[in-house]
C-alpha cells in the first residue's frame, strides 16, 4: 500500500502549482463530505413520525412488533461487509414449510437517505409472513456514513444474498419484490429499474448470484429528483436531504440526481410496480411519467392514493394501513400469480368474516370464494367497492385471507 502521508503531500504539492480558479475548478468538482459524520441520525423513527402525526391525525396509533405464532424470525444477520463492518438484514418467514418456493419481500426503510432503520417495518414483516410470505428488512449506508449510490450497492448485496440463501428460507428466486417508503421507496424502484445494469451493482456480498427485482413496490417514494413535482433539493435555508446524500447539489451535478432516478431508467425491462401513496403530492414526483413509459412497453403498473392521509401512514394502525397492507398482498399474489391453486392457504381454510361498508352495512364473508378459477362473489371486495373498514380487530387476520383469494381469482382472469 502507498504512504498515506507521502500521498497527501504530493497533492498539496500539485495544488500549489494550480491557479486559484484552477484549485477552485477542481474542488468544485469533488463531493462535499460534510454530511458524513459518521454518527447515526435517530431524529426519524417511529416515534417521532407518530408525534408529529398527531398534530394533524389524532386517531394514529403505532402498530407494535409481535411474536406471531406462525411466524420464525432470525435477526441481525450479517449479509455484507462493507471494509469497515457488516451490513445486517432480519428475516421473517412461516413456520410451516411449503412444497412450493415462497415469494420474497425485500422491505426497504425510509428516513431522507439520512436516518431511520430497518426496524421500522418489522410489523409489516412479521404480518407479511404470517401470510406466506418470506420478507426481509435490511439496512444500508446513510448519509452520515457513504454518499450515493453506496446504499444502491448494499441493496443489491442484500437482494444476492437472499437468493444465496433462497433454500435455507424457502425463496422462489423468479419472485423477489422490493418494497420501500418514502426515501426507501425511492430504492425500491430504482433497484428495479436498475436490473443488470453493472454501474449500479457494487462488488459487495455473493457476486455469483443476481440482484434481480422481479416486482416494485414504492410507498410515497419519489420516482425523480428534478421534476416539476419535486420538492429535494431545496437548500435555500438549510442542506436538503438529497444535497447530503449526492455530496452534490442539483444546479452543481444534476446529471447524477437524474441518474438516481428510478424515471430516468423506466423502460421495457421494468419490473411491474405498484405505488402507495398519500396525499402529499410531493411525494409522488414523477410517478405519473414513469406509468407512462410503462405503458408504452405493455408493463403493469397500478396507483393507490389515500385521500386526507399523512405522509408516514403506513407505520400506523388504521383503515388506510389496512388497505395499504392488503394491496401489497394482492399485487404480490398478482404479479407472481401462477394459474394454480393459492400459493398461500393450501389446505383451504374456511374462517368466517364480519365487517362494515362506509354505510355500515355489514356483510359476512368467508374465505373460499372461487371454484376453478371463477369468482364465485364480488359484492364486497369487487372493483367498484375495493375499500373496507373492519370493525373488529381479531376479524382483521380472516378478512386478508378472504381478500387475497379473491385478488388470486381476480388474477387469473386479468
Amino acid at each position: 500500500m502507498k504512504n498515506p502521508i507521502k500521498i497527501f503531500y504530493l497533492f498539496l504539492l500539485f495544488f500549489s502549482f494550480l491557479t486559484k480558479n484552477q484549485a477552485q475548478e477542481i474542488t468544485s468538482k469533488m463531493p462535499s463530505m460534510k454530511g458524513i459524520t459518521n454518527i447515526r441520525d435517530t431524529s426519524y423513527s417511529n416515534y417521532s413520525a407518530l408525534k408529529s402525526t398527531l398534530k394533524t391525525h389524532p386517531e394514529a396509533k403505532l402498530i407494535p412488533e409481535n411474536t406471531l405464532d406462525n411466524v420464525a424470525e432470525a435477526r441481525n444477520i450479517a449479509y455484507a461487509n462493507t471494509g469497515t463492518r457488516d451490513l445486517q438484514l432480519d428475516a421473517f418467514y412461516p413456520k410451516i414449510k411449503s412444497k412450493k418456493p415462497r415469494t420474497a419481500i425485500l422491505i426497504i426503510h425510509g428516513g431522507g437517505w439520512r436516518t431511520g432503520n430497518r426496524t421500522q417495518h418489522i410489523p409489516l414483516a412479521q404480518r407479511l409472513a404470517s401470510l406466506g410470505y418470506v420478507t426481509f428488512t435490511a439496512e444500508y449506508r446513510l448519509s452520515t456514513e457513504a454518499l450515493y449510490p453506496a446504499a444502491v450497492h448494499d441493496l443489491k448485496a442484500a437482494v444476492r444474498w437472499i437468493r444465496a440463501n433462497a433454500k435455507k428460507f424457502g425463496v422462489d428466486t423468479n419472485k423477489i419484490a422490493s418494497l420501500g417508503f418514502s426515501a426507501g421507496g425511492q430504492l425500491s424502484a430504482l433497484l428495479g429499474n436498475t436490473n443488470n445494469l453493472p454501474k449500479f451493482e457494487g462488488n459487495l456480498g455473493d457476486l455469483a448470484h443476481s440482484s434481480q427485482i422481479n416486482a416494485i413496490i414504492d410507498i410515497d417514494g419519489i420516482v425523480a429528483y428534478i421534476h416539476p413535482e419535486s420538492g429535494e433539493g431545496d437548500d435555500r435555508k438549510n442542506t436538503s436531504a438529497a444535497t447530503y446524500w449526492f455530496g452534490y447539489s442539483k444546479d452543481d451535478n444534476p446529471e447524477l440526481w437524474h441518474e438516481a432516478s428510478a424515471l430516468t431508467h423506466a423502460g421495457k425491462n421494468t419490473p411491474p410496480t405498484l405505488f402507495l401513496n398519500s396525499s402529499v403530492d410531493r411525494m409522488h414526483a414523477g410517478r405519473d411519467d414513469y406509468r407512462t413509459k410503462l405503458n408504452a412497453f405493455g408493463i403493469y403498473s397500478e396507483v393507490h392514493t389515500f385521500e386526507n392521509s399523512p405522509h408516514s401512514f403506513c407505520l400506523f394502525s388504521s383503515d388506510r394501513t389496512y388497505i395499504c397492507h392488503i394491496y401489497i398482498l394482492k399485487r404480490c399474489s398478482h404479479y407472481f400469480s401462477s394459474g394454480r391453486d393459492s400459493d398461500f392457504f393450501e389446505n383451504g381454510q374456511n374462517k368466517a368474516v364480519e365487517f362494515y361498508d362506509d354505510n355500515g352495512y355489514r356483510y359476512g364473508l368467508w374465505e373460499t370464494w372461487y371454484l376453478n378459477g371463477q369468482i364465485q362473489s364480488s359484492s364486497v371486495f369487487g372493483l367498484s367497492r375495493p375499500y373496507f373498514s373492519v370493525r373488529s380487530f381479531q376479524f382483521f387476520d380472516a378478512s386478508i385471507i378472504a381478500y387475497q383469494h379473491w385478488c388470486k381469482a381476480l388474477a387469473r382472469g386479468l
